[in-house]
């Protein structure tokens, strides 16, 4: 508690700070009960974090134009009410795993769409953060190495943040099955940490990257993944009355990403031969552009407890072949440990809190009551038994598509 505290302030400063009587600070509290409540020690005293001092600017700014009535009215709808239109000026905004393809990805389009204030990019990976800062030459971009195992160094990576990106994990299927103890000192382990720090350092936002293989996982890669969703959705009951909201994306996977297929196959075709484990087997598929692009929107709707799922396209394994490939032989080398035919990305016990959009699906939270009121988006229930699967998808890609796109993307 004593760190959660040292990042309070209170309604004393505030007052100096803010330069608003200490009175109007209380009224303020009483008149917008409904959309605001500042945090109370267990003396009862209030504590005002970096959230509660902007809410009280805002009250202050808009209360000089109009009546409180009316600034009420604005801020019901602002709190009740996630735009798609996020603003990520200003902001500090941290990736775990920021070296990785995604990290990476998304570094990039933040500095070149948007104005935050600093990135930190945290990882373990010291060469690797070294060639992004030959690559990219921002002075927004700060450079921290570190393991989400470690929480200490997560606390003070977290300090001043406002929004986290959690893509820091063990993704190989192999590798995870041949390591299971490390697999969960950084999936579950490592996200806990990161919950804990977010909590004592109040950061608003944070979303957590998943992935197919958490439903119904048979691997334990995908069991680490579920358990970090599990997680990142209860951690909205922890965070009461901070500031600090959790939520998840889940999606397939991702072209040309580091260690999947695609970087396999282009450099078997070489030798006139590739591998393939199944030839049944489909996969939910997406660029890495669109990966990033699903994530931020997904931060933008966020309210705390959800999992954002895209609706993306499946492809056949063999397609995917022959789209890189044609010329070569497939040689079948059988299914490898924990591998799934086809993939899953909501099954049939979520469909119940399952709504859908035109774009995305979204599994709200039984834990959290108030997600669901989204601005823009026009929301349905799915039916009791849906589910979706890469291999019952309506959207297919073709080997003309599949083309067509590692060619847009510079993959071939």
């Amino acid at each position: 508690m004593a760190g959660i505290m040292s990042n309070f302030i209170t309604i004393g400063h505030l007052s100096r700070k803010l330069e608003i009587p200490s009175s109007t600070i209380r009224y303020w509290e009483s008149f917008f009960n409904e959309i605001w409540k500042p945090y109370r020690s267990k003396g009862g005293q209030r504590r005002y974090c970096k959230t509660d001092i902007d809410f009280v600017k805002r009250i202050a700014t808009l209360s000089q134009d109009m009546p409180l009535r009316e600034v009420k009215r604005i801020l019901v709808q602002e709190v009740s009410s996630t735009t798609d239109n996020f603003d990520w000026n200003g902001k500090v905004v941290l990736v775990t795993g920021g070296t990785g393809s995604f990290g990476k990805a998304f570094i990039k389009k933040l500095l070149k769409e948007h104005k935050p204030a600093a990135i930190r990019i945290y990882s373990r990976d010291e060469l690797k953060q070294f060639q992004i800062q030959q690559e990219i030459n921002d002075t927004r971009l700060r450079y921290q190495i570190g393991d989400v195992r470690d929480y200490h160094r997560l606390l003070k990576a977290t300090y001043g943040v406002d929004v986290i990106i959690h893509a820091a994990a063990m993704k190989q299927v192999p590798m995870c099955e041949y390591n299971p103890f490390e697999a969960v000192k950084t999936n579950i382990i490592g996200t806990k940490n990161l919950i804990d720090a977010a909590l004592a350092n109040n950061v608003p936002r944070v979303i957590g990257l998943s992935t197919d293989k958490a439903v119904n996982p048979a691997n334990l890669y995908g069991a680490t993944k579920l358990c970090a969703e599990k997680m990142l959705v209860q951690a909205n009951v922890y965070s009461g009355p901070r500031p600090t909201r959790f939520s998840c994306v889940r999606y397939g996977n991702v072209m040309a990403s580091r260690g999947s297929v695609i970087p396999l196959f282009i450099e078997q075709r070489q030798n006139g031969c590739i591998t393939i484990t199944d030839p049944r087997m489909s996969r939910f598929w997406l660029t890495l552009s669109e990966a990033v692009d699903f994530v931020m929107r997904a931060t933008a709707f966020m309210h705390g407890g959800e999992i954002f799922v895209p609706r993306i396209p499946s492809m056949k394994i063999m397609d995917l072949a022959k789209a890189i490939a044609p010329e070569c032989e497939p040689k079948i080398i059988g299914i490898r440990p924990g591998e799934k035919i086809h993939e899953i990305l909501i099954n049939e016990t979520e469909a119940r809190d399952t709504f859908s959009t035109e774009n995305m699906f979204i599994i709200h939270s039984r834990l959290k009551k108030d997600n669901g009121r989204y601005r823009g988006l026009k929301l349905e229930s799915v039916p009791e038994d849906f589910v979706y699967t890469s291999n019952t998808n309506d959207r297919w890609l073709s080997v003309d598509e599949l083309k067509a796109i590692l060619k847009r993307e510079n993959i071939l």
